[in-house]
């Protein structure tokens, strides 16, 4: 998968080899991709409204991986001859994806987006912490403009450590122009990773500059998806640990109090900011703490932040599913007093070559995937002799 997702040899590439891309499209690529086009991503978002599911997180899996070497040879095409030939051939094409993206959806839906998809002038401004380009500049514009318009929210995604930073700059900057517009909504999030040793303190700082500047917050949390390529000692000495940062900042920002993981910038106003959050995770145990907590604050007569559960395509379907039958169970009896789980899948499409990065993620992720195939096999055995029981009235 490595090989894959890095090529450039022509031989290896799955957009050039037909082969190569026909055993691909009918394996990881279907399991965990939307589709190459607007009618195929259309046909896989349709099943899954049919399904239950309130809406989609929809994504152009254009994006680029660099390893330490590659990010410190980076230069600038701002005023080489490069310049053009850049915006041609990096920038726009990302743009015109991603705008083809935010038109595929519906409003209320979610559309994440990768800086490095715009190529190497982004990549350059990222590590370097400026401000994009103004040919960039005028994309991201452009881009956020049409979501606003649509309804759509945007996610900005995390990326290697290397860019980092400079993401988070620009996805402040951004919050600051579009999610003051309507009190309580944001239009722009960022993504926080809880398995990095860092990410409560950098959280806090922005929910201090959320509420110095009176925006909301968009915050979509997630465990990590970089293992591969983020330095080690930047993420936490184990699993526990992720878990127990993970779920200390879920429930501080459902609860939108500071505790003892998530603690208030030294200095910074102590009111907790409005805050929207997609709890993106596939940890069955976090998002039923989350869910009874919700519940809780449903029986009290509390008013819950805006909250939405995410999982990826072809991963933890098990626990989509057990939220999309809960909310369809509490609409029809209308209960009282309990959350009603708003639920999306996560859903990349590209060609099956721009996908193989993130597929390459994936197969990175489920390394461990052995205890949770087991646990998502087991459920289906349950769930199917449930269903032959009922036919044969023994249940």
């Amino acid at each position: 998968m490595s090989k894959l997702a890095h090529t450039t040899s022509p031989i290896l590439s799955p957009d050039t080899n037909p082969l190569l891309r026909f055993f691909l499209k009918k394996t990881f690529y279907t399991q965990f991709c939307a589709g190459e086009n607007a009618q195929e991503v259309n046909r896989t978002v349709d099943r899954l409204r049919n399904l239950g599911f309130n809406g989609v997180i929809l994504a152009y899996a254009k994006e680029v991986v660099m390893d330490e070497k590659e990010a410190g040879s980076l230069s600038s095409c701002r005023k080489s001859e490069a310049a053009e030939l850049c915006i041609r051939n990096e920038i726009r094409p990302w743009a015109n994806g991603t705008l083809d993206t935010i038109r595929m959806t519906c409003p209320g839906d979610y559309v994440a987006l990768k800086f490095t998809g715009a190529g190497s002038q982004a990549l350059y401004d990222l590590s370097k912490h400026f401000d994009p380009s103004p040919a960039l500049k005028e994309s991201i514009d452009e881009i956020c403009d049409l979501a606003a318009e649509r309804g759509v929210r945007l996610l900005f995604d995390a990326e290697q450590q290397a860019l980092q930073a400079g993401i988070d700059a620009w996805t402040l900057s951004y919050m600051r122009k579009y999610n003051g517009r309507e009190p309580g909504r944001a239009i722009i999030f960022g993504t926080y990773q809880a398995y990095l040793k860092a990410t409560p303190r950098i959280l806090a700082s922005h929910l201090a500059a959320a509420a110095k500047d009176k925006f909301t917050l968009g915050v979509k949390l997630v465990r990590g998806a970089y293992l591969g390529s983020d330095p080690r000692h930047l993420i936490h000495d184990t699993k526990a640990d992720t878990d127990a940062a993970y779920n200390g900042i879920a429930e501080s920002l459902a609860k939108r109090s500071y505790n003892n993981i998530l603690k208030p910038e030294q200095g910074s106003l102590t009111a907790f900011p409005s805050v929207n959050v997609v709890l993106a995770g596939h940890n069955i145990t976090s998002v039923r703490e989350i869910k009874a907590l919700r519940d809780s604050q449903a029986k009290n007569g509390e008013k819950p932040i805006d909250l939405v559960y995410a999982q990826l395509q072809g991963m933890a379907d098990e626990v989509s599913c057990e939220l999309v039958q809960t909310g369809k169970i509490a609409e029809a009896e209308a209960h009282k007093g309990v959350d009603i789980p708003k639920t999306y899948k996560y859903l990349v499409w590209g060609t099956t070559g721009e996908c193989m990065k993130y597929l390459l993620r994936r197969a990175q992720e489920n390394r461990d995937a052995f205890e949770r195939t087991r646990e998502g096999r087991n459920a289906m055995a349950r769930e199917l002799w449930r269903r032959v029981k009922k036919a044969v009235g023994a249940a």
